[in-house]
């Protein structure tokens, strides 16, 4: 069998071949933009949990928080008469930016079971926070009355999910080039090397806490834009998500896709939220129940999800 070897050349073509189907959704699903226009949001969500926990090694299952917190920053912000959607997401990626890192304080000092308590408190805490705050925050009905201006002043947000679908997918491009960058830099490499031998990296100096602060309130800020996005999108804010529920929907996501794998938070939401949506118009009544046997079935038999699958699959070519 003649070798299958992924040259930079052809991980590129990969690349870009990846984000051009998900781009040519908007004219082959037409139905669907909603649908694919959340897929790519929850994937990004993944990608910010998998810089915390996939490449700095942060156990954290409270990550919604953050991306609620983004979602009601650019919800009220709207709300309260500034509409325009880029400056939206500015200001909810500062303030998740600003909040994850007074909670990295918290979270980078504690051993691994620490961190698991502290981030299901913290965000238990901001989804009781946002219940009762209701007269601000709408409570267990939702942030309603959330109108967002025309994308650049000439693109409005229409009933098809068109200008919606367009919008996520250009910012989530830009983020997710971003990380990219980020995570192949030397801070990257650094976060790499924490993730591996903690008692290493500080044996050669590497200022290790100061790293994991940095990198957990990156992630926050990554959070907060595509919390802020679906806000934007859909025009609402449920309390859904910044509770605990929304932080281990992006687990399944994160751990189905791959941890510490670039585009495990991608595939990882494309897979469940197309399952997801095939089960729920299969069986209504019971399609809970067979999306548990999906993701146990999947977990099962691809190690490391299905990044993991197919990095096992190139080896085996290489071998072959």
């Amino acid at each position: 069998m003649k070798p299958l070897a992924l040259s930079p050349a052809r991980l590129r073509g990969i690349e870009v071949f990846f984000w051009l189907a998900l781009a040519s959704s908007f004219f082959l699903l037409p139905d669907k933009l909603t649908l694919m226009s959340q897929i790519v949001i929850f994937g990004l969500f993944a990608v910010s949990l998998d810089m915390a926990l996939g490449y700095a090694g942060i156990l954290t299952v409270g990550h919604a928080a953050f991306f609620g917190a983004g979602a009601y920053a650019a919800g009220l912000l709207a709300r309260h008469g500034w509409s325009e959607p880029f400056s939206g997401l500015l200001f909810a990626l500062l303030l998740c930016v600003a909040l994850g890192y007074v909670l990295s304080y918290l979270v980078v000092r504690g051993a691994d079971l620490t961190r698991l308590m502290i981030t299901i408190g913290v965000c238990m805490l901001l989804a009781e926070l946002a219940n009762r705050l209701s007269s601000i925050t709408g409570g267990t009905d939702g942030l309603q009355g959330v109108v967002i201006a025309p994308v650049l002043g000439l693109f409005e947000f229409d009933l098809y999910g068109k200008t919606a679908f367009a919008y996520a997918y250009g910012v989530v491009l830009v983020v997710f080039l971003g990380v990219r960058l980020v995570l192949r830099s030397p801070f990257g490499l650094t976060l790499r090397g924490i993730h591996d031998s903690r008692k290493r990296m500080l044996a050669i100096g590497s200022p290790v806490e100061a790293r994991l602060r940095l990198a957990y309130a990156l992630s926050a800020g990554v959070a907060g834009i595509a919390g802020a996005l679906l806000a934007q999108t859909t025009q609402f804010v449920g309390i859904e998500s910044i509770g605990f529920n929304r932080s281990a929907e992006v687990l399944i996501i994160l751990v189905l896709g791959g941890t510490g794998r670039l585009y495990g938070g991608m595939i990882g939401a494309i897979v469940y939220m197309l399952v997801h949506d095939w089960f729920a118009d299969l069986n209504p009544q019971y399609w809970m129940f067979w999306l548990g046997i999906f993701l146990i079935a999947a977990v099962m038999l691809g190690r490391g999800g299905i990044m993991g699958a197919l990095s096992r699959l190139v080896k085996t070519g290489r071998a072959s």
